[in-house]
């Protein structure tokens, strides 16, 4: 069996709206009431696919929620006059953001050989909520050779988790075995800290994770409070790599050295905030950024444009590139859309090692699917979406028939 990481993006929504639900999240609150593209926003997503397996990366891809969501409507009894925001939520295509689809631990870090997924609850935003069952119903789809994979439901509610965002796994390789380490938060200040300690040590015991191959960590209460929600908003990690900044963690010096004693070959590359402050990290997204390994062994970071137009960041990275580091290569991409309503290039992914083999092949991105998806998206999205027209029956109708045309072209009638 032969272990590969792929990526598996969300295809971003035909309800693709700014309504700015988001409580901390800076680039979502910034944008409320503008006017969104979902045909746009899901054309850019699937080049940034396209990109990546143009540098022989294994990609793959997760498909949009049923939106709105009637139950959620029903069950709240929603006035869509007077409860706007309850009415977004049931219109939300936050699903896009798969890093938050669930956390990870691939067979060589699990005690039972196989490849574990736990579904995350997202219980600290009512939209998210609403997500994980139907989440669940495609990764038991997509990964459904229980030989190889486990899928397991979210965690009770009365622990908030956030899934992969603030989960980072390190190792020599993508099959060896590696450290797994959780993110969680304590405060933000104004902002809530969405990942619970508890529900971190959950996912680690479900997953059958070695207690001596597993670190818990606290996120800085000045990061959350200024605005990254989730660990990957500053900190990303891939095999022997952690590219972080210098005000990621609570406790900095305590997490490297941590992670250098369980991976002595940890090489961390850390961005000083007299060089890129905090406040510029969170409004580029320049850690948000997919820190992928090449077929040349190389590795490269997959960042924003808005990071590369950033002059300290652009500085910053060039040095980086200079100076012949772990990072060599750095690659820009446009996910405008996504970036305007909080998530950049690593919130579109959801990153599972396994054997592309073991995978249902409906969920894998070949250029043939690539272009199938990009004709039904050209057809069938709505151009635009301001948030006055969330609730109308038109745009519901055309929402429901773009996703369940979707869903024939990949024959996943099993979705509907």
């Amino acid at each position: 069996m032969s272990l590969v990481e792929i990526n598996f993006d969300g295809i971003v929504g035909p309800s693709h709206n700014y309504a700015g639900l988001s409580l901390g999240n800076i680039a979502s609150a910034s944008h409320k009431g503008a006017a969104s593209f979902p045909r746009a926003a899901a054309l850019q997503g699937i080049a940034k696919m396209r990109a990546n397996m143009a540098q022989g990366l294994t990609q793959g891809f997760l498909l949009p929620l049923p939106r709105p969501n009637v139950a959620l409507l029903r069950d709240l009894a929603v006035d869509p006059d007077t409860d706007r925001a309850l009415l977004a939520a049931a219109w939300s295509a936050s699903s896009m953001w798969t890093a938050n689809a669930a956390t990870v631990s691939p067979a060589p870090d699990t005690a039972d050989g196989r490849c574990h997924l736990t579904a995350a609850n997202l219980v600290t935003m009512p939209h998210r909520s609403i997500e994980w069952p139907d989440t669940v119903r495609q990764l038991r789809l997509a990964f459904a050779d229980t030989a190889h994979f486990a899928v397991h439901d979210a965690a009770p509610a009365c622990f908030g988790d956030e899934g992969a965002a603030n989960h980072m796994r390190m190792g020599l390789s993508h099959e060896s075995p590696g450290i797994e380490i959780f993110v969680y938060g304590r405060s933000g200040g104004a902002f809530p800290a969405r990942q619970h300690e508890q529900a971190s040590r959950a996912v680690a015991r479900l997953h059958g994770l070695d207690p001596a191959r597993a670190l818990f960590v606290e996120q800085n209460p000045a990061a959350i409070a200024a605005g990254a929600f989730h660990n990957d908003v500053v900190a990303v990690a891939n095999e022997r790599v952690l590219f972080t900044h210098e005000l990621a963690f609570a406790d900095p010096e305590g997490t490297y050295a941590a992670i250098r004693d369980k991976l002595p070959e940890a090489e961390i590359v850390i961005v000083p905030d007299d060089r890129v402050s905090l406040a510029e990290a969170i409004r580029s997204y320049l850690f948000n950024a997919q820190l992928i390994t090449l077929p040349t062994g190389e590795m490269a970071l997959v960042i924003p444009t808005e990071a590369w137009d950033m002059p300290s960041v652009r500085g910053w990275l060039e040095e980086m590139l200079r100076a012949n580091g772990p990072i060599r290569r750095v690659f820009p991409v446009d996910v405008r859309q996504s970036m305007a309503n909080g998530g950049g290039p690593a919130c579109l992914r959801l990153r599972v090692v396994a054997d592309p083999a073991r995978v249902d092949p409906r969920f894998m991105l070949s250029e043939a699917r690539a272009e199938s998806l990009s004709r039904v998206i050209a057809a069938e999205w709505p151009e635009q979406v301001d948030p006055a027209d969330l609730g109308r029956p038109s745009l519901a109708q055309t929402v429901r028939n773009a996703r369940a045309r979707l869903l024939e072209t990949l024959g996943l009638s099993e979705l509907v």
